[in-house]
């Protein structure tokens, strides 16, 4: 008998394949094939399958694959369609968003960020349709919807990035261009220019939820992988049928932390902490040159951050030109 189970030492089960409930007549057939896969059962279930997409899915993988294939075309197209260096420099290949002489003008040349604007309507389109698609499937399902709304949450930021703040400021130049190390560019560029991220208090507050996010799962994953020998991982049972797991684990916390969350509740902290993530971080980019144009001058005005010391260098922000 194996008394003591964790991620390295758990028990895969096999038995009949589960089809799940059956769904609403009139809806898109789900696909038949199932199979268990012994490492995808080292990760979560090792059933695999079935597969449903329904129209919404479709819809949304093709749009995702439009998107893909127009921004890597058109990075290929930039090493002169040399696979070599296409592969030796992706990281550094980007699909760049109009200049600042389009302002934000519906209809731009192909080749001066058309392409990009295409690109990015496949993208969000790809978004959208499997925030619905999602959503639909959790209706059917007599679930919550609090998955769709999660993933909207990150919509939002993308959108933000992408349309809602370059509609605001006027160009689509201000907009993030596609590309890994050119993504990575913009964002510290974007920081300097608006005198520095760090000090938008919504950008700490995102800050704060990604690490506390990380913190809530890391702790709940423990604290489960904890009292997996009682049964701890089987937590509607816990609740219904008290074993010792949930006990273990509430003194353990209120022991070493003073309080515990439930079975329940720590699922809220999670979802709220996961959700406010891009949520405020899509708040700190919309005020950003819409509101504040310079994040460190803002600071010092309202008591947030010291001001620099005189040092007999002038502030470049208190010369001709700089934003105001």
């Amino acid at each position: 008998m194996i008394r003591y189970q964790n991620m390295f030492t758990q028990i895969q089960l096999r038995g009949p394949l589960e089809a799940g409930p059956p769904l609403p007549a009139g809806s898109f057939a789900r696909g038949e094939l199932s199979t268990y896969n012994y490492w995808a059962g080292k990760l979560g279930a090792a059933q695999i399958g079935p597969i449903y997409l329904g129209k919404l899915g479709i819809a949304s993988l093709v749009c995702a694959f439009l998107s893909f294939e127009i921004i890597g075309l058109n990075m290929f197209a930039s090493v002169n369609w040399d696979p070599i260096q296409f592969v030796r420099q992706l990281p550094w290949l980007a699909l760049e968003p109009p200049g600042p002489q389009y302002g934000f003008s519906l209809f731009v040349p192909l080749a001066e960020g058309g392409w990009w604007k295409i690109a990015g309507f496949f993208m969000v389109a790809a978004l959208l349709l499997w925030f619905v698609r999602t959503h639909r499937r959790a209706t059917q399902l007599g679930m919550g919807t609090h998955v769709a709304w999660a993933f909207l949450s990150a919509v939002f930021l993308i959108v933000t990035l992408g349309f809602i703040r370059p509609m605001l400021m006027g160009s689509w130049a201000e907009a993030v261009p596609f590309g890994i190390f050119p993504h990575l560019d913009w964002t510290a560029a974007f920081s300097i220019r608006y005198g520095n991220l760090f000090y938008n208090p919504f950008h700490c507050l995102s800050i704060v939820f990604l690490y506390g996010s990380t913190l809530l799962f890391a702790m709940h994953g423990a604290t489960i992988l904890a009292v997996g020998r009682y049964g701890g991982e089987r937590e509607i049972e816990q609740i219904t049928d008290r074993g010792t797991a949930a006990e273990r684990a509430a003194l353990f916390w209120r022991w070493t932390m003073g309080f515990n969350a439930t079975m329940e509740s720590i699922h809220r902290w999670a979802w709220w902490f996961a959700v406010l993530t891009p949520l405020t971080g899509a708040i700190g980019i919309l005020l950003t040159g819409t509101v504040v144009d310079n994040w460190y001058l803002w600071a010092v005005l309202h008591g947030y951050a010291p001001s620099y010391p005189s040092t007999g260098v002038l502030d470049p922000a208190s010369l001709p030109g700089a934003p105001q």
